[in-house]
């Protein structure tokens, strides 16, 4: 994505790493070049509940903190118990680390849109120039009064935050490639070139991120502090256990608990609605605005691995709802079939990440 990053080194092995680094956890794949699909070669995931318990040790917070050196030795933990063989790596930004805007220009060359951007980014980015990598992709047209405008959407990410990813790929011994936003990484594993427009609403530890995607396109992305660790919290406070306890059942019987264990089913409700109004909202904005309607929804994260949710979200948002499946953009072995309800919507970024690389 950033030329500063691009310019590390270059692609020569025939696989790659994808690298998640969430706020709770950290997932990697290992995606292997292959006809007709990438093959996954292995994938680890490292979870801390910490997070849950003691709020300030997350991995990394939504004030575009990151603690670099425990994320290091975490990292460097997961890629030696899993016996990850690759030591080239892409890896995902969250969103809220980034500055994110669609824009709407005249139709012009890709030469006048880079001398436009430097006018955009004063008006649209909150800090000096010099301090972040700017990068902007063309993500589509619309037709205003008879006027055809390009949607631009120009990103920017702080020179500050690359450093810090740049000093825990090195600590852990892997070699960096590039970085990326991870709601790009998830519309590219989950909707790819679909022209479906799609409300995808992936459910994090401490944070979910809401986007609008059309043609393969991101064009709209929001970020919800409410998430998947306000739900198990709600559990496991409801219920009097602890962290890991209430994460199971969140999983195993979730919305659809009943009988002597119907109280299970209504804690997450009040977290689930807020994130479930903000996905409303986003929606409504979207086609108020473009003029188009969405037609689905997609969940991803491992809050969507809630028993019940897609029902529950079909009833609410009033579209089809459905778990993304990111693994169906690989060939696996056929003993991942049974993880793979689990696995597609939990590794959708770090797979995104792997196959943009690898394809």
């Amino acid at each position: 994505m950033f030329d500063s990053i691009k310019s590390l080194i270059g692609f020569r092995s025939g696989s790659i790493l994808g690298v998640d680094i969430g706020t709770a956890s950290i997932k990697i794949v290992e995606i292997v070049k292959s006809s007709p699909k990438p093959k996954l070669k292995n994938y680890g995931i490292l979870k801390t509940y910490s997070h849950l318990e003691r709020p300030n040790s997350a991995i990394q917070t939504n004030t575009l903190k990151i603690a670099e050196k425990e994320t290091a030795e975490l990292l460097k933990s997961l890629i030696d118990k899993a016996k990850f063989k690759t030591r080239e790596a892409v890896a995902s930004i969250p969103f809220f680390a980034a500055f994110i805007t669609l824009l709407e220009l005249p139709i012009m060359s890709d030469a006048d849109i880079t001398k436009t951007m430097s006018f955009q980014i004063k008006q649209h980015i909150p800090l000096p120039i010099s301090e972040v990598a700017i990068d902007w992709l063309k993500v589509g047209e619309r037709k205003d009064e008879e006027v055809i405008k390009q949607q631009i959407l120009l990103i920017s990410v702080p020179n500050e935050i690359i450093q810090r990813y740049q000093n825990i790929f090195r600590l852990a011994g892997l070699k960096l490639k590039s970085l990326e936003i991870e709601s790009l990484s998830l519309a590219r594993s989950l909707v790819a070139n679909d022209p479906t427009p799609t409300l995808l609403v992936d459910i994090g530890a401490r944070s979910s991120n809401i986007s609008i995607i059309e043609g393969g396109f991101l064009k709209n992305n929001i970020s919800s502090d409410f998430a998947g660790a306000s739900l198990t919290s709600a559990i496991a406070n409801g219920l009097g256990i602890d962290i890991k306890r209430a994460e199971e059942l969140k999983i195993q019987k979730g919305l659809k608990a009943s009988g002597a264990e119907y109280e299970l089913s209504t804690l997450p409700l009040p977290y689930l609605d807020a994130i479930i109004e903000e996905a409303i909202r986003t929606k409504n904005n979207f086609e108020k605005n473009q003029g188009r309607k969405i037609e689905r929804v997609l969940l991803s994260g491992g809050g969507a691995n809630l028993s019940g949710i897609e029902e529950y979200c079909e009833k609410q948002i009033n579209l089809p709802v459905s778990i993304g499946n990111s693994l169906m953009r690989l060939s696996y072995p056929p003993e991942i079939e049974l993880l793979a309800k689990e696995l597609g919507p939990e590794f959708a970024v770090a797979i995104g990440l792997a196959i943009k690389e690898i394809s």
